[in-house]
């Protein structure tokens, strides 16, 4: 017996009416959907990230296989979808992020049908509901990057295990391999959850016959996954940046277990059901516990990478408020009724300065877009630009409009040519040439608050052409980029600079 919605009921009465409700999943799809268009465009602003998602979904077909030959294999699936979305739709913000914002959708309506069929409909709506309002969830709602649509296949996969638990049935199990390997081909990390979904077939104690079923589709996924692995390895300098682990950088998940074990306890299954604990728990904790693991070892500990673990603290969480109406419901039917809207307007009122924060273009450490649109209204005809680090040409290669008529004086080999993201630069020697033959000069870098110093002698060696040949006279900061004009000097000026004199 179970009570529900101001009465007691089977769990044969719950689940008949959930399926008399319609289509329970409906309302936390279009909650989700309309929080990931609010504020879609940023005030039309793109950061660094999203830029190589635009950049390399502007390729060709050709030219995308040629640069993850170079760079970037594990992102390879992504981009070819968004380079297929770019050729139909044509590049923008929207067409960049609502891929993103679809993909939550889909993970919001997979946990309320999971947590309608484990905990109760309350639960099960909770869930769907809070998904989208969860901090780390808000930010990559909005994100032209792979990780929304890691989380959906995520999503995807548990509820077809759920299923699979209780109705086993060929088609499912292959259903369940291909989700896992769709996943793993968009982020190898997410194969992290095969691990979470083995911890809930030993919890629910689960048959000689379903684990035989789920071996032969986890090693599919993992055959299939494994030609990926072993070849990104050899692009691993791309995530040298990763700083070591540290205990700081595990407060904010260790809240989030505590917070998952708590809304554990409160789970009380469905008879005849696996319980939500034993889906939601190994789905929030094990993908953290292992990649802080692989991170004693090598660097790799960024909270993204394991985005799809929040799907077990949503059904948790769902699980708490089903309880809590659960509880009131025989005394006050009323206001179990109220628990649930009430709980959500709170919630939406809390993190109403975060939401806002997050779709405001500051959210994010820079904007390609407003360094572009300087570059636009500061440039002559015939200037030259120079760009440091070179990763930061990606202002160029997201906005080439706003470049035309300037020459590129320290490229050597092209993006496209080259299969990178930034191309390849000249020695120092010749760009310092190039940049003493030139009269005027845009520079293109990081902000001041946001510029680390320079390491490549490249660099170095353009900034000191700069200070010895060229005065600026215009300097503008805007949304962590800085654009500054370079004008020849009279003549060579050796030692310090003029007083009043800019810096590059």
């Amino acid at each position: 017996m179970r009570v529900f919605e101001g009465g007691v009921v089977t769990s044969v009465e719950v689940r008949a009416r959930v399926r008399r409700g319609g289509p329970l999943w409906v309302v936390p799809v279009v909650w989700t959907v309309g929080l990931g268009l609010w504020g879609l465009s940023r005030d039309h602003s793109v950061w660094r990230d999203e830029a190589a998602t635009w950049q390399v979904a502007r390729r060709s077909t050709a030219d995308i296989w040629h640069l993850l030959d170079q760079v970037d294999a594990v992102h390879g699936l992504y981009y070819l979808l968004m380079h297929a979305l770019f050729s139909c739709f044509g590049p923008g913000t929207t067409t960049l992020r609502l891929p993103s914002v679809l993909a939550v959708a889909v993970a919001a309506g997979c946990v309320t049908v999971i947590g309608a069929r484990l905990a109760g409909k309350p639960a099960g709506l909770g869930a769907g509901l809070a998904l989208g309002l969860l901090p780390a969830v808000q930010f990559h709602l909005q994100e032209g990057r792979p990780y929304a649509l890691v989380m959906a296949g995520t999503a995807v996969s548990t509820l077809l295990l759920v299923v699979l638990l209780e109705r086993p049935a060929s088609w499912r199990w292959a259903a369940y391999g291909v989700t896992v390997l769709l996943c793993g081909l968009l982020n190898w990390l997410a194969l992290l959850v095969l691990v979470a979904h083995a911890v809930t077939l030993c919890w629910t104690r689960a048959g000689r016959g379903t684990w035989a079923r789920w071996s032969l589709a986890a090693t599919g996924a993992l055959a299939g996954t494994a030609p990926l692995i072993l070849f990104s390895r050899h692009q691993s300098e791309q995530i040298s940046w990763i700083p070591p682990l540290t205990w700081h950088m595990l407060i904010g998940p260790a809240i989030l277990l505590a917070i998952g074990t708590l809304g554990a306890v409160l789970d009380r299954p469905l008879p005849g059901r696996p319980s939500l604990a034993s889906v939601a728990l190994p789905l929030l904790a094990v993908p953290f516990l292992a990649l802080t693991g692989i991170s004693l070892i090598k660097p790799l500990f960024l909270d993204r990478y394991v985005l799809f673990g929040q799907l077990g603290l949503t059904l948790l969480i769902g699980t708490a408020l089903g309880r809590a109406i659960a509880a009131t419901a025989p005394r006050f039917p009323g206001t179990a009724r109220l628990i649930l809207p009430l709980a959500l307007l709170s919630a939406l009122g809390a993190l109403l300065p975060y939401s806002l924060s997050k779709r405001a273009p500051e959210s994010r450490v820079d904007d390609v877009l407003s360094a572009a649109d300087r570059v636009r209204h500061l440039k002559h005809p015939g200037d030259a630009v120079l760009f440091i680090p070179a990763a930061r040409r990606d202002t160029a290669l997201v906005s080439p409009d706003a470049f035309k008529g300037l020459r590129d004086i320290a490229l050597a080999e092209s993006p496209l040519t080259s299969g990178t993201l930034k191309g390849v630069e000249a020695e120092p020697s010749r760009t310092r040439t190039a940049i003493r033959l030139s009269d005027r000069i845009l520079l293109v870098t990081d902000a001041p608050g946001v510029a680390k110093r320079d390491s490549a002698r490249r660099d170095k060696a353009k900034r000191a052409a700069l200070r010895g040949y060229f005065r600026a006279v215009a300097d503008e900061t805007v949304r962590g980029r800085r654009v500054t004009v370079y004008e020849r000097l009279p003549a060579p000026v050796r030692g310090a600079a003029p007083s009043g004199r800019l810096q590059p």
